[in-house]
Formats: C-alpha cells, structure tokens, sequence
C-alpha cells in the first residue's frame, strides 16, 4: 500500500461513515468481505479471523467510530472496542479509564479538578478517569492518537472524533451490515459476511468496587443488539478470572481468557492466589480455562518467542495444547511498525516505518492459530489471504 493511499482512505472514510449512519450509501460505495478460499478437493476451508484491534489503530486514533468503520472496510472479520465505565453507567470505548493520553481533557479547563491520583490494579496512576464524568461530559472531548511518536500521521485527526459509546459502535456495524445487504441484493449478490464484535472488560475488579460493575451491562446490550448463542458474532475477553467465570453463568456468548507474556491476573494477585499467567498455559492450566471459557487470547510471543537476536523464533506447543482442550487461540498484538515487529523484518531503519508485518503473520498461521489481533486490517486480511492460497 502506499504512503499516498495510507494517508487519504481514513479521510474518505469520515465521509462514507456519515453516510453509512444516516443510511445514503450507494450500492457501489460499499465493498464486501472476503469469501472462504477452497482447497483443491473444493471443500470450503474456514479462515483464521481478522480482529480489527481498536479498530484500524494503525490508521487514525483508536477506538473512534471512524477507526471502527476503516477496519471494517480493510477486511476486518471483528472489530475490537476496550470497555469502561462512565460515572452515570454507560460503557463507552477507551483503552483505559485514564484518558489524559488519549483524549484533549487537560485542554479543558472546567475538568482541572478532576485531575487525580488513583491506585488501578495495585499501580498508582495519575490523569483523568472515564468515572469521574458523565457521558455527556465526554462527549464534550475529542480523541487524540495514544502513541504520536509511533504513528505521527494519525495525529492529524487530533480533536476531529468524540469518546464512542458501546451502543453507538453496535449501531455503527448494524448500519454497515444492513448497506452492504441492501447493496448486494440490488447487484444480485449473496448476503456479505456479517461483522462480529469482541469487547474487552477492562479492570473489572476496579469497576465492580466503585459499584460500577460492567458485566450485565455488557450482556444486556449484547443481547438488545441481537448477540446471543454460541454462534452470536461477538467474543467477550477480559485479563481476568472471576468476571468471565461470572459472564459464563449471564451469557452462551463465547469467553475468552486473555494471558499476558507474564505477571498474574490482577483478580489473582488481589485475593493473593499465587497462580501466574505462565501456569494458565499448562495443560493444566488450560484444562482448567476450558471450564469458563471457549478460546484464550495470548500474547503472540506466548506462541513463537524472538531469539536473543530479535528474530522470530521457534514456535511453543501452546497453540496445540490449547486446541487439545477445545479451545481456540486469537493471538495479538500484531502491528506493521518497524517497532513493534522482530528486527530482520524492518523496512530501513526507522521505527515509524511499516515493516514486512505479512512475513510475521505467516509464521504464526502456520502454527494453526485461530485469529488475530491486529492494528493494520487490511495488511492482516492480506496475510491471511496469502496463507490460505498456500494451505
């Protein structure tokens, strides 16, 4: 892809989104989703998913509905909000409940006094927190990108997008859904894909001890939305235990325990169960997962380690200890800056540079994962593609 076409297809997208919310796209303005691939015997072959981690994070600042509907269109299979709770009790879409970093709340001199100091899984954390407003507070911010020095191009739509609430990212895919229908029927084409969601409940034992707990909150507005079964086109994760244990008693959704590259559950460390993350990944572990859960998301390198030498390494038996227990594995995080990807696959030398994330991706396909995060959709829809061409 171009540096050229980077740079304009998030800014069409602003345009095609309010159109797709108040329901003017033409037929031909919409694209479709990829259709399964066929071996040679013609057997439909499912692929691995593509999850649109924050949306098209890579693209224009996360968790906006406009990164949302750019993953969407790049290919994305789930789009992926982060969920936290507002001081009126509305889940909206923020990597953390601390959004100094993420929106232009310190501009706002009316919430200076909001700034605090707050203990967030055992680490003090200094900023502004989603509890402390009401939504309608929020709405009065604007999103800004949380890693500017990684992605300075994204910083052009500082200011331009509002926090999303949950319900508005759910209407934003049924809009999608029902255009791209209305579109295929007068093309005289199959039904597209449908779009799941994967919602992440992020620090739950916090919220649930402000009284602000998030779990029947996020099933009920699951289920108005039509999500429901164990075939419902939405995944919930979370790091910890005890709220998918509880969620797996709400819900027949799929369940999916995250599992960091180390530490513990922040559940676990607060009633001192001395269990690890590492001890999730036994078999044991594992065994143990599959009682609550249907997949587990792991760190990728959890799954194929880099060598001394930044390389990518040799891959772990987690993926098939995992799929001996039923479980599915959705790997993250994968992005395509030379930052984030192992040396030897760097475009020249600058960590802001898209590097050969294709490269990475085929060699954790090959382990037989079952989907992945991933910030770039579209450069993800390719590599899973080109995989599939070669099964």
């Amino acid at each position: 892809m171009s540096n050229r076409s980077q740079f304009f297809r998030p800014i069409a997208a602003v345009a095609i989104l309010g159109m797709v919310m108040t329901g003017t796209v033409r037929a031909n303005d919409v694209q479709h989703g990829p259709a399964p691939s066929r071996g040679q015997s013609g057997a439909v072959r499912h692929a691995p998913i593509v999850i649109g981690h924050r949306g098209a994070s890579g693209y224009v600042p996360e968790h906006t509905l406009t990164s949302y509907f750019v993953a969407i269109q790049d290919g994305a299979d789930y789009v992926e909000p982060d969920l936290v709770m507002t001081k009126d009790r509305v889940l909206v879409a923020r990597h953390e409940n601390e959004i100094g970093g993420t929106t232009d709340v310190a501009a706002h001199p009316e919430f200076a006094s909001r700034h605090a100091t707050k203990v967030i899984d055992g680490t003090s954390v200094t900023g502004w927190f989603t509890e402390d407003f009401t939504l309608a507070e929020l709405k009065t911010l604007r999103a800004r990108e949380r890693i500017p020095d990684i992605r300075p191009g994204n910083t052009r739509f500082d200011g331009q997008f509002e926090i999303p609430t949950f319900e508005e990212i759910l209407a934003l895919v049924h809009g999608v859904e029902e255009q791209r229908d209305t579109a295929a029927r007068q093309l005289g084409l199959a039904a597209p894909q449908r779009i799941g969601v994967y919602p992440e409940t992020k620090h739950p034992s916090y919220f649930a001890g402000l009284g602000l707990a998030m779990e029947e909150l996020l099933v009920s507005t699951l289920r108005r939305h039509g999500y429901t079964g164990r075939h419902g086109l939405a995944y919930i994760q979370s790091f910890e235990v005890a709220n998918l244990k509880a969620l797996s008693r709400m819900t027949q959704l799929p369940l999916v325990q995250l599992i960091e590259a180390s530490g513990a559950p922040y559940d676990f460390v607060a009633k001192r169960d001395p269990r690890t993350y590492a001890d999730m990944i036994t078999p044991a572990g594992l065994a143990e997962i599959a009682t609550y859960a249907q997949a587990i998301g792991p760190n990728k390198l959890l799954i194929i380690p880099r060598t001394l030498d930044l390389k990518i390494g040799a891959p772990t038996a987690l993926v098939a200890n995992a799929h001996a227990q039923g479980l599915l594995v959705h790997a993250w995080t994968f992005r395509a800056e030379n930052a984030f990807l192992p040396a030897s696959l760097f475009r020249g030398l600058a960590p802001t540079a898209l590097g050969n994330l294709e490269a990475e991706l085929l060699a954790y396909l090959q382990t037989g994962m079952d989907g992945f995060f991933t910030d770039q959709a579209d450069l993800g829809a390719h590599a899973r593609a080109a995989f599939m061409q070669r099964r």
